[in-house]
């Protein structure tokens, strides 16, 4: 510990990381702590941070700008992929690299013996961003706290809080475990541990971006969705960058109670954890893509798309966004999305996504063909199509029947 004498800290200004600039100090003989915050479209949750933390024993506090890279260079990749956790749209999960890639940059500015975080020792996110730091420095020292102080409870954090005077936005019956970002809200904790309980989603203040779709309005929204291979680029017809259509679409989605998930989900340590998630925006864009990709996308593309986005999915909940198969996969997704250019319109309706319309310059439908109606298809074609589809199934039955020549 004596060798630990300037620590770099993943600082939020939640609980966790509150508490952990003067645990730091006193158990790593008055370290210096430089606290980090990433912006990536948290919104208030920044607003007095810089003083908090200087306060609590901070040397210094980064806020660092990150939400167009976030979006461009994270959301949309794995949005483009399809990829999903067990229905999860992995809103925590690919905030984590970006962050901790640019905090290892500022512990290697700072000359930094270790970076630290507040991550516990049951979750994900402490494999999310250690896995980032060894990627760009693999020689870094990492202090988790969870895993090793005595504060191991939320109660005890808050008990440690209020006898070392820092303020805190929450209290103990509000104690949720809470992780937002421009692209989710997630809830863990308190009643939700129990997965016999309802979420209280009626109860005030308990949603944040969104709304019950019991309290959603009576009447349906239309929204359109406009995509350049494979990235949204326009909402309504009005262009406009990647983080500014995930903010519109949020408040479109989320007054119409949009992107609700209740999920029982596996951990990557083993266990089951019981979370709500709220993504309103990324829900109205995952399922305006698919349909996109309904008309561009040919049969076996498709399909063994569909698989990898399993993998891909899988890749980024594990922590595994900077590694060689995560950039090999999109790769061949950014291939796939080559033709996926068009316009999908939705109508959003008490936590309902329904279609409403999809055209593509590049659509493989074609009207002629698929028509009941008269066109230019032979269905006479179809029948030497179906013996020779049928043969192997026509000769285990022949040779099943003694009848096989």
């Amino acid at each position: 510990m004596s060798e630990i004498k300037k620590v770099v800290l993943a600082y939020s200004g939640g609980l966790d990381t509150s508490v952990i600039i003067p645990w730091l100090k006193e158990h790593y003989d008055n370290c210096e702590v430089i606290a980090v915050s990433a912006d990536v479209g948290q919104g208030s949750e920044l607003e007095g941070l810089e003083e908090k933390a200087l306060k609590t024993g901070a040397s210094k506090l980064y806020v660092e700008d990150l939400a167009d890279e976030f979006v461009n260079d994270y959301i949309f990749p794995t949005l483009k992929a399809g990829a999903k956790y067990e229905g999860y749209l992995l809103g925590t999960s690919f905030a984590r690299p970006i962050i901790a890639k640019r905090i290892v940059e500022i512990a290697l500015k700072e000359g930094a013996d270790a970076i630290a975080h507040g991550c516990t020792g049951k979750g994900n996110d402490q494999v999310r961003f250690e896995l980032a730091i060894k990627a760009f420095a693999p020689g870094m020292k990492i202090i988790a706290p969870w895993r090793v102080w005595e504060l191991d409870s939320r109660e005890k954090e808050i008990d440690y809080a209020e006898a070392h005077n820092i303020p805190l936005k929450i209290n103990r019956e509000t104690n949720y475990s809470k992780d937002k970002n421009l692209w989710h809200l997630s809830h863990e904790g308190l009643d939700l541990e129990d997965p016999s309980l309802e979420p209280q989603y009626e109860k005030d203040g308990f949603l944040e971006m969104s709304v019950s779709p019991m309290q959603a309005p009576d009447e349906p929204t239309y929204v359109s969705v406009d995509f350049h291979k494979g990235v949204p680029v326009a909402v309504d017809g009005v262009k406009m960058k990647g983080s500014d259509i995930v903010k519109k679409l949020n408040e479109l989605g989320g007054k119409n109670g949009i992107g609700l998930l209740d999920l029982v989900e596996n951990r990557l340590v083993g266990m089951k954890c019981r979370g709500v998630y709220e993504t309103p925006g990324g829900a109205i864009l995952y399922h305006a893509h698919e349909v996109l990709e309904t008309l561009c996308l040919d049969k076996m593309t498709a399909h063994k798309k569909a698989e990898l986005a399993i993998t891909f999915g899988e890749l980024v909940y594990n922590g595994q966004w900077f590694t060689p198969l995560r950039r090999a996969i999109s790769a061949f997704v950014d291939s796939t999305q080559e033709t996926v250019t068009g316009t999908v319109k939705l109508k959003l309706y008490k936590g309902n996504i329904i279609n409403a319309g999809v055209t593509s310059p590049n659509s493989l439908y074609s009207m002629n063909i698929a028509t009941f109606g008269e066109s230019d298809y032979n269905q006479m074609d179809s029948q030497g199509f179906i013996n020779l589809y049928g043969l192997p199934i026509k000769v285990r039955a022949l040779m099943e029947q003694g009848l096989l020549k």
